[in-house]
C-alpha cells in the first residue's frame, strides 16, 4: 500500500490477499470506532437536509409503469432525466421559499426526445459552455443540443465507452472545449478526448494494470477503480500510485472527485475514504453503510445512499449527522452544490438547511464541539466579514453554554477568543454592574438565563463556583484590550465580588491603578463592612480626609473592621507620607495622645526631600509637642542627630531635656535605673559631640547636681582641660574616662594638642607622689598603652628615678619602635629623592652633550618667528623657542605646550 491513505477493511474472501498485520490492526480499530458511532447515531442526529420532491412520477411517465429513471443531470435551472426506454426528458426547475425557511421545487416539462436506440440512457452530462449534453447510450457518447435535444448535425460521437467522466480541472486552455475520460470497451484501457461543439478528438490512450470499472478526473490525474484496487494514474506521464485494495465482486466501486486534487472512494468495511492525487489522505474516513451505492458532497457534508437510507456525514469530524429513510433509491449526485437523489420512478432534491440554523440547533442541544466544528467549516462558503460576525457570536453562545455547565476553562477561552463584551457575563450576576451603566444585553440573546440564580437554580455551591470564575476572569482581562471601554464596569464588579467573598485581592485592587466607580463601590463596601478598604477607595479618589477619619473611627472602636490589627501604625505611616499639611495637623494630637513615641513619626519619618523640609516648620512642630515630652525629645533627636541641623537652640533644648530627665530620674531612683543610665549616656554623647549648645548655661544647671562626668565634659568644652581631668581623676577616680577624655577632646585637632593633653594627665598622675599607689599604676598604664602619644624625652625627665626599666618596658619598646620607624622612613624618602635627582642630572648632562644647530631659517615653535640672537630654550621633544616666549608660556594658559622646558 502506497502513500498515507488510512486503510480500510477487506473481506476474508477478498482475492487481493495482501493485507499485512499493521493494516488489519488499523482496520480493527476503525471497526470499533464504527460500532461506537453506530450506537451514538440517534443521539448525534441533526437536521442538515430536507428531502423535497422535484419531478413527480406522473409528470415523467404518466401511467407507463415499465419506464424507469436511469440517470439525471442538472445544470442551473435545467434538469435532464434519462430513462430505460432511451428517452431524455428536459425540465425547468423553479425554486420557491416556504415560510418555514425551507425551499420547494416545481418542475415544468419542456420536451422529451428519443435517441433512436433500444437501450437505456446510461449517463448524462451537461457542457454548458458548449450548449451540449453528453449522452452515454449503447456504449456511445452522443452530443445533443441542451435546448432542443437534437443531435449535432455533424454526428460527432465517441464510440466504445462503458462510462465516462468530465475533467472539472481541465489542462487544455480552450474555454470552448471539454476534456472527457472514458473507460473503453477495450480491455484495460482508458482514453482522453477533447469534445468541441460539433466534433471530438482523441488525445491519449492509456493502459491500466487491471480492468477499470469507474473513473474520476482532475487535471492530468485519473482516479481509477480497478478490479481489486484503487489507483491514481497520471495519464501524461503514465506513472501510477496504488491507493488501497477493495473487492469489486462484493459491490460496485465509487470514485468521486470532491475538490481540487482530492477524491472520495468507497472503501471496504463501510468506509468512505479520502485520497489526494499524491496518494495520501488528509481527512479521516467516514463510516457509512456496507451497502452504499452512491455518494455526493455538499460541503461540509458527505451524503451516502444505500437501499434503505440516505445518511449525512460531516467532513469536519467524520460523524454521522442525519439519517433520512429512502427506499429504492439508486441515483445520488451533486450538481454545483445541489444534491439530487432518484428512485426508478421519481426525482428528489436534498435541500440543505442554512448552516447558521444547523449551528443554532446544535447549540440549542448543548453540542458545543459539533457546532464549533461546523462553524469553522462554514468559513469557505460565507463572505469573510459576515463569517467573522457570525463566528464570533457562535463562540459567545458556546461560551455561555460551557459556563452554564460549569466548564469554566472552556468558557474562558471561548469568551476571550470571541472578544465577548464582558458586561454580557457580568450582567448575569445581580447588582454587579454599576447603577449608572447603560448596558443592554445582545439581541437576539446569547443565552436563555435571566441571572445567576436561574442558571444555578439556587444551588449555593454552584453559585460560589461561578463567582470565583468571574473573579478570576475579570482579573485576567482587566489589563488587556478586551477591557477597553469597560474598565469601570469590570473593576467595580471585581471590587464587589472581592468584598462579598472577603477576598485578599480586594486591597491589592484598591492600592493599584483601578477604575472602580466611587458611588457604587463605596455603598457596597459599607454594606459588607469593609471600612478599611473603603478608606483606600477614598484615598485613591483623592479624598484623604474621609479616608483618615474612617480609619480613626475604626481605631476608636466607633465602627468594627478587623482587616488590619496595626491600623494605628498604618495611619501614622499614611500621614507621614501625606502632602496635605492641614490633614496632618488635624490628626496630630489624636496620634500623639495614642502614643507619643509612634505618633511623633508623622514628623520624624517624613521624606527628607526639599519640599517636605520646607512644608513643616520645626519651630511649629516643637510648639505642638510641648504637651508631649517624650515626643518632643524624639523630634529634637531627629533634628539634631538625624538631620544634623546646626542650630544652637535645638542642641541646647535637647541637652536641657536630657539633663532634666536625668535629674528627675536620679531623684526617683537614685541614678541606678537602666533607663536613667541610657538617658545619661545620650546626654554625655551630645555634650561630647556637639559644639553648638550653650555651655555656660548647662554648666550652671549641672553645678551641684552630682554629675561630675557632665561637669568634666563642659569644662573641656570651655578649654579648661586641667579642671576636667582633675574631676575625672581626683573626684571620680575614673582613669579610663580620663584617657578617653584626652582622645575625644583632641579629636580633629593636631598631634601637638593630643600630646599636650596626655602630658597634662601624666603630670597629674605623677604629682600625687609615690604614696598614691593607684595613680602610679594609672601613670604606668597610661604610658604603656599610649606610648606614641608622648614625647619620650620629656617623659624621661618627668619619671622618678626609682622606676625600673622593666616597669616601662612596653612604653620604651613602643617609643624605640616609633623612633626607628620614623628614622628609616626618613632615610627611604631621602634615598628616593637622591635617586630622582640623579636621574634628572643624567638627563641634563645627556642633553648638554648634544650639539644644537641654530640657523636663520629656524622658527620659534610658539610664535613662529625666526631667532634674532643665539639664545633659546630647548624642550625635551626637541622644539626651540625664544626665551621670552618660554617665559610668557607660563602666564598664558592658551599658548601651546611643546613639552617640559630644559
Amino acid at each position: 500500500m502506497s502513500g498515507n491513505v488510512v486503510p480500510s477493511t477487506c473481506s476474508t474472501t477478498c482475492p487481493c490477499g495482501f493485507l499485512d498485520s499493521a493494516l488489519k490492526l488499523t482496520l480493527q480499530t476503525l471497526h470499533l470506532q464504527k460500532i461506537v458511532t453506530d450506537h451514538s447515531v440517534d443521539m448525534m442526529n441533526i437536521k442538515a437536509f430536507t428531502l423535497v420532491s422535484a419531478v413527480e412520477r406522473e409528470l415523467l411517465m404518466g401511467d407507463r409503469d415499465h419506464i424507469s429513471i436511469e440517470c439525471v443531470e442538472c445544470c442551473g435551472r435545467n434538469l435532464y432525466v434519462g430513462t430505460n426506454d432511451c428517452f431524455i426528458y428536459h425540465f425547468l426547475l423553479e425554486e420557491k421559499a416556504m415560510p418555514t425557511g425551507t425551499a420547494t421545487f416545481v418542475a415544468t416539462k419542456q420536451l422529451h426526445r428519443h435517441l433512436g436506440f433500444k437501450k437505456p440512457v446510461n449517463e448524462l452530462c451537461a457542457a454548458s459552455a458548449l450548449n451540449r449534453l453528453l449522452v452515454l447510450c449503447d456504449n456511445s457518447i452522443t452530443l445533443v443540443n441542451m435546448l432542443n435535444l437534437e443531435p449535432v448535425p455533424s454526428g460527432a460521437r465517441i464510440k466504445g465507452a462503458t462510462t465516462f467522466a468530465v475533467n472539472e480541472n481541465p489542462v487544455n486552455g480552450d474555454p470552448f472545449c471539454v476534456e472527457v475520460c472514458i473507460i473503453s470497451v477495450k480491455r484495460r484501457t482508458v482514453q482522453m478526448f477533447l469534445v468541441y461543439e460539433d466534433r471530438v478528438q482523441i488525445v491519449k490512450e492509456v493502459s491500466t494494470p487491471e480492468q477499470p470499472l469507474a473513473v474520476a478526473v482532475d487535471g492530468y490525474f485519473l482516479c481509477l477503480a480497478l478490479t481489486t484496487q484503487y489507483i491514481i494514474l497520471n495519464y501524461s506521464t503514465g506513472l501510477s500510485q496504488d491507493l488501497f485494495p477493495y473487492c469489486s465482486e462484493e459491490k460496485p466501486p465509487i470514485v468521486k472527485r470532491i475538490g481540487r486534487q482530492e477524491f472520495l472512494l468507497a472503501g471496504p468495511g463501510g468506509l468512505g475514504m479520502f485520497a489526494t492525487v499524491a496518494g495520501i489522505s488528509q481527512r479521516a474516513p467516514v463510516h457509512w453503510s456496507e451497502n452504499v451505492i452512491g455518494a455526493a458532497v455538499c460541503f461540509p457534508y458527505v451524503i451516502a445512499l444505500d437501499d434503505e437510507f440516505i445518511t449525512v456525514h460531516s467532513m469536519l469530524d467524520q460523524q454521522q449527522k442525519q439519517t433520512l429513510p429512502f427506499k429504492e433509491g439508486h441515483i445520488l449526485q451533486d450538481f454545483e452544490g445541489r444534491v439530487i437523489v432518484a428512485t426508478s420512478k421519481g426525482v428528489y432534491i436534498l435541500v440543505p438547511l442554512p448552516l447558521e440554523k444547523q449551528i443554532q440547533d446544535l447549540l440549542a442541544n448543548r453540542r458545543v464541539e459539533e457546532a464549533l466544528v461546523l462553524a469553522k467549516g462554514a468559513r469557505r462558503n460565507i463572505p469573510k466579514e459576515k463569517f467573522q460576525v457570525m463566528y464570533r457570536r457562535i463562540l459567545q453562545q458556546a461560551g455561555f453554554i460551557q459556563f452554564a455547565q460549569l466548564q469554566f476553562l472552556e468558557a474562558k477561552e471561548l469568551f476571550r477568543s470571541s472578544q465577548l463584551d464582558v458586561r454580557e457575563l457580568i450582567s448575569l450576576y445581580p447588582f454587579l454592574l454599576p447603577t449608572s451603566s447603560s448596558f443592554t444585553r445582545s439581541h437576539p440573546p446569547l443565552h436563555e438565563y435571566a441571572d445567576l440564580n436561574q442558571l444555578t437554580q439556587g444551588d449555593q455551591e454552584k453559585m460560589a463556583k461561578c463567582k470565583r470564575f468571574l473573579m478570576s476572569y475579570l482579573n485576567e482581562i482587566r489589563s488587556t484590550e478586551v477591557a477597553n471601554g469597560y474598565k469601570e464596569d469590570i473593576d467595580t464588579a471585581l471590587l464587589k465580588l472581592y468584598a462579598e467573598a472577603d477576598h485578599d485581592s480586594l486591597l491589592d485592587l484598591l492600592v493599584t491603578e483601578n477604575f472602580c466607580l466611587l458611588t457604587d463601590s463605596a455603598a457596597w463596601l459599607e454594606k459588607h463592612k469593609k471600612y478599611f478598604a473603603l478608606g483606600l477607595l477614598y484615598h485613591y479618589n483623592k479624598q484623604d480626609a474621609s479616608a483618615v477619619q474612617l480609619w480613626v473611627n475604626i481605631v476608636n472602636g466607633d465602627i468594627q473592621d478587623s482587616t488590619r490589627s496595626d491600623l494605628y501604625e498604618y495611619i501614622v505611616d499614611f500621614l507621614t507620607y501625606c502632602l496635605d499639611q492641614e490633614l496632618v495637623w488635624t490628626h496630630a494630637d489624636w496620634l500623639l495622645q495614642k502614643s507619643e513615641e509612634i505618633g511623633v513619626q508623622i514628623f520624624t519619618k517624613r521624606p527628607l526631600d526639599e519640599q517636605q523640609q520646607t512644608s513643616f516648620n520645626p519651630d511649629d512642630i516643637i510648639s505642638c509637642l510641648k504637651k508631649y515630652p517624650k515626643a518632643l525629645v524624639k523630634y529634637l533627636e531627629h533634628l539634631v542627630i538625624d538631620r544634623r541641623l546646626q542650630k544652637e537652640e535645638y542642641h541646647t533644648h535637647l541637652a536641657i531635656l536630657y539633663l532634666e530627665e536625668v535629674l528627675r530620674q536620679r531623684v526617683s531612683t537614685g541614678g541606678k535605673d537602666v533607663e536613667a543610665t541610657e538617658t545619661q549616656a545620650k546626654l554625655r554623647r551630645l555634650l561630647q559631640k556637639s559644639d553648638l549648645y550653650r555651655v555656660h548655661l548647662l554648666r550652671e544647671k549641672v553645678q551641684g547636681a552630682g554629675l561630675p562626668m557632665e561637669s568634666a565634659i563642659l569644662h573641656g568644652k570651655l578649654g579648661e582641660h586641667e579642671k576636667a581631668l582633675h574631676i575625672l581623676v581626683h573626684e571620680m577616680g575614673d582613669f579610663s574616662a580620663a584617657e578617653d577624655y584626652c582622645l575625644w577632646s583632641s579629636e580633629g585637632q593636631d598631634a601637638t594638642c593630643r600630646q599636650r593633653l596626655f602630658h597634662t594627665l601624666l603630670a597629674m598622675y605623677l604629682r600625687a607622689g609615690p604614696s598614691a599607689q593607684d595613680l602610679t599604676v594609672a601613670a604606668v598604664d597610661l604610658l604603656n598603652h599610649h606610648a606614641r602619644e608622648f614625647d619620650v624625652t620629656q617623659v624621661l625627665q618627668l619619671l622618678p628615678d626609682t622606676w625600673s626599666v622593666q616597669l616601662l618596658c612596653p612604653f620604651l619598646m613602643g617609643a624605640m619602635r616609633d623612633s626607628i620607624h620614623a628614622r628609616r622612613t626618613t632615610q627611604v624618602a631621602l634615598g628616593l629623592a637622591k635617586s630622582e635627582n640623579l636621574i634628572y642630572m643624567y638627563d641634563k648632562m645627556k642633553l648638554k652633550g648634544n650639539a644644537i644647530r641654530l640657523s636663520e631659517r629656524e622658527l620659534c615653535q610658539l610664535c613662529q618667528n625666526p631667532f634674532g640672537e643665539p639664545v633659546f630654550v630647548r624642550y625635551p621633544n626637541g622644539g626651540l623657542v625664544h626665551t621670552h616666549c618660554a617665559a610668557s608660556r607660563h602666564t598664558t594658559p592658551s599658548s601651546p605646550s611643546p613639552g617640559t622646558r630644559t
